[in-house]
């Protein structure tokens, strides 16, 4: 009888660390999430911050082109919006708004040569794209945490571990395909 108690409370203690070690990867899977999703907001701000630099150096040049800058304007503020919601979906909405605003933007600086020359609109130009760059290689990063967590929560026996408590799937950052094909903005200037 004593070795019976020894091997259900042996069985018991293997049960519990494995319990708490799906729990625990759980847990790890879910900061990786939040870690990605810091690093692209990170991004965010940085390029968010840059934009208005970006308008006031244009505006110097673009007097008659008000329509456009407050295109770019509004995209920031959409953009601005979804990230601090936290709005996923949303955010790839605001962003695709906001590429087509810049692309507009750089577009339009063909006209003005002056604008075009101006090392204060290069280094933002040249900034802004990096940026953009940069969001795009963070947000691969993104998908692919948010892709391990998804598969983890709905794998058996994890699924188990996860619905107790109360581990949800999260959305992927996803742009149409015209975004990633406007990722690079320098192109327009050729």
């Amino acid at each position: 009888m004593e070795v019976i108690a020894y091997i259900v409370l042996a069985l018991i203690v293997i049960m519990v660390i494995y319990v708490i070690s799906i729990y625990n990867r759980l847990v790890d899977i879910k900061h990786n999430v939040s870690q990605a999703w810091s690093n692209i907001d990170v991004l965010l701000k940085q390029r968010h911050d840059e934009l208005p630099k970006l308008v006031e150096t244009c505006k110097q040049y673009m007097g008659y082109e008000q329509e456009t800058l407050k295109q770019v304007i509004a995209a920031r503020s959409q953009v601005a919006a979804a990230r601090e919601s936290g709005n996923i979906g949303a955010l790839g909405s605001a962003e695709h708004n906001l590429r087509i605003g810049l692309g507009n933007l750089f577009a339009v600086a063909e006209d003005y040569p002056e604008l075009k020359a101006s090392e204060k609109f290069q280094h933002l130009q040249a900034r802004i794209t990096g940026l953009e760059n940069s969001i795009a290689d963070r947000r691969e990063f993104y998908n692919e945490a948010v892709k391990i967590n998804n598969v983890r929560i709905e794998q058996f026996p994890d699924v188990l571990i996860a619905r107790w408590f109360h581990f949800t799937s999260r959305d992927l950052l996803e742009f149409n395909e015209s975004d990633t094909a406007d990722v690079n903005i320098s192109q327009l200037f050729r």
